[in-house]
């Protein structure tokens, strides 16, 4: 094998020289060496055959006329075999070729004839086309294997991904159905905590109509609704407060909080449950100040809710542990109890949403299982970290709870708003419009400021509030959202258009609690935004911090005035209801005076 034009690679094609004369071989390597390829050079038909049988040539240059075996016959021997059906043949020939021969030549697989003498650049231009068509041929012939091997490769990863998506499927039809379980089980523990106070309210009630209650009772009764009252709204706001931080729509409020106010508030919080289940609570706090920078109310829930949590699982008569101090670099709270401890299947999935434990030790306010899972989210917005820990059933369990160590920071006063809300303080009595189209609402609300003195005024849509504020101009307007005709947003917004009402006192009352609720009640003119239920206490300090109001003399007599303005298209038996609800009310009011009422 002659190796010319080494210095071109490696990627080199081999062409077959065969003739049983020498000198020829020499001239025809002469000639070709310049194509820089490899030269095999064979004197007989047999090796041509074998040098075929043991490499892959690009061109075969074969001699017609040779003693053993001629050119055609070699020819016809290499295009059967099927390996090499496809190889050019160049025939050279010293003699003339009549037009027979070369037919028979082209039949055999002949692409060309080349006569001696050889003309040197017409043999070497026939043989690097047909190099070039190899090369050609060759690289299609990569490309087809690289294609068939990224076909198989993409239908191996097809397969896996089929695979994958099946898995992923099946782990989340999984998911799906533990989900959906997880809803159930959360339907039927809220549908049980909302029946428990709501069977003792419809208790209590049941009791207050019966005439043979005892006088005495009417205060265990009064305070029984009040606890199941406090215990929905609290559920309630756990739910809300999920919600919001899920949706990312809650808003921490942050500054250095004291850890001593953090723990006090919240001790404060689960106070009457310590006292009620007779539990003995041990506080340590280290003495120097240390703060926590944080939403001062977050905080508190935070730890109140981890104490509660402790108090609810803990048999009566248990102890509680709550030390609270610097390790580190980091402020850290542990409440440790000697409760029914937490199973170790269920420590992983603790702070899960609904996530519960045996229900069998649960005390009957044990809640929906959204406390941990509500603190877990408080504790990663304010940067913290939380773990739980238990030895087992009956162990009792401990909560640790670290929040990064702040720097207090001396915040400056805020002298308080000159506003009507604030104004100075004077006679008890005032003039206040209540506007919801709850009637029971309504009802109860103007019932509870009429028997403390003030003069109400109620009305059940926001068209009759607004005419009954241009008529009566009342210190304080508490106005639903949601009314038929006018909501309270337009309402406010058109009273404070009246000179008369850019001075009046007006309170959202209202089931709607967002962010962006509130922010409504802001651009639409409302000083406040309180969410039902009513806090009595909280209505009372506003009444009492508004100006005095010269109430006539059969207002500011035993019984003050209650205005009830009701609609004119109501049905005659929704008339019945309200006539008979009227009734009650001046039977309950005394001297009772109803104005603009059409039935």
């Amino acid at each position: 094998m002659i190796d010319c034009g080494a210095e071109r690679g490696s990627d080199k094609v081999n062409i077959l020289l065969v003739d049983d004369q020498p000198a020829r071989l020499l001239s025809y390597e002469s000639i070709l060496c310049d194509l820089g390829q490899n030269l095999v050079s064979v004197r007989s038909g047999r090796d041509a055959l074998e040098r075929l049988m043991s490499d892959e040539y690009a061109v075969v240059l074969l001699d017609v006329n040779m003693p053993d075996m001629d050119g055609f016959e070699i020819a016809k021997l290499i295009h059967e075999h099927p390996r090499f059906e496809r190889i050019p043949i160049i025939f050279v020939t010293g003699v003339h070729v009549g037009e027979l021969d070369r037919l028979r030549g082209y039949e055999l697989g002949a692409v060309d004839y080349v006569s001696i003498p050889i003309v040197p650049a017409i043999l070497r231009s026939k043989v690097q086309v047909l190099v070039e068509l190899f090369c050609q041929r060759r690289e299609l012939q990569r490309l087809n294997e690289n294609l068939t091997e990224a076909n198989q490769r993409l239908a191996e990863a097809h397969s896996a991904l089929q695979a994958e998506k099946t898995r992923e499927l099946e782990e989340l039809n999984a998911t799906l159905r533990e989900a959906n379980r997880h809803k159930d089980e959360f339907l039927a523990m809220l549908g049980h905590e909302l029946r428990n106070p709501l069977a003792s309210i419809n208790n209590a009630v049941q009791l207050m109509r019966n005439p043979q209650l005892p006088a005495s009772q009417f205060g265990w009764v009064r305070d029984m609704i009040e606890r199941q009252v406090r215990y929905l709204i609290r559920l309630i706001d756990d739910l809300l407060d999920v919600a919001r931080i899920t949706s990312g729509k809650i808003n921490l409020v942050r500054e250095a909080v004291p850890l001593t106010a953090v723990v006090s508030g919240a001790v404060e919080t689960v106070q009457p449950m310590l006292t009620k289940q007779g539990h003995e609570l041990h506080v340590e706090v280290d003495r120097e100040p240390l703060h926590i920078y944080g939403d001062p109310t977050r905080l508190i829930q935070i730890v109140g809710n981890i104490l509660g949590n402790a108090v609810k699982y803990t048999r009566n008569s248990g102890r509680i542990e709550l030390k609270a101090g610097l390790v580190g670099e980091r402020i850290e709270i542990r409440v440790r109890d000697n409760g029914i401890g937490i199973e170790p299947t269920l420590i992983p999935k603790i702070f899960d949403l609904f996530a519960q434990g045996d229900r069998s030790d649960r005390s009957e306010d044990a809640g929906l299982g959204i406390g941990l899972a509500l603190v877990k989210r408080l504790v990663d917005l304010h940067g913290g970290e939380i773990e739980a820990h238990s030895d087992g059933a009956n162990l009792g369990s401990e909560f640790v709870v670290r929040f990064p160590y702040s720097v207090p920071i001396a915040a400056e006063p805020h002298p308080g708003p000159e506003s009507a809300v604030t104004a100075g303080r004077g006679e008890t009595k005032r003039r206040v419009l209540i506007a919801d189209d709850n009637r029971d609402a309504l009802e109860s609300l103007a019932r509870l400021l009429q028997l403390s003195g003030h003069e109400v005024h109620a009305a059940a849509d926001g068209l009759q509030a607004l005419e009954a504020a241009a008529r009566v101009r009342p210190d304080l307007m508490l106005l639903d959202i949601g009314m038929p005709g006018l909501n309270g947003y337009e309402v406010a917004r058109r009273i404070r258009g009246f000179d008369w009402g850019r001075s009046a006192v007006l309170v959202a009352l209202t089931g709607w609690g967002q962010d962006n609720d509130r922010r409504q009640s802001r651009e639409a003119g409302f000083d406040s935004h309180w969410v039902k239920p009513l806090d009595s206490r909280k209505l009372a300090a506003l009444l009492e911090s508004l100006p005095a109001t010269a109430v006539d003399g059969a207002a500011t007599s035993a019984a003050a005035t209650v205005t009830v303005t009701s609609g004119a298209a109501d049905g005659a038996s929704q008339g019945s209801a309200q006539e008979s609800m009227l009734s009650e009310a001046m039977s309950v009011l005394g001297t009772a005076v109803v104005r603009g009422r059409t039935i």
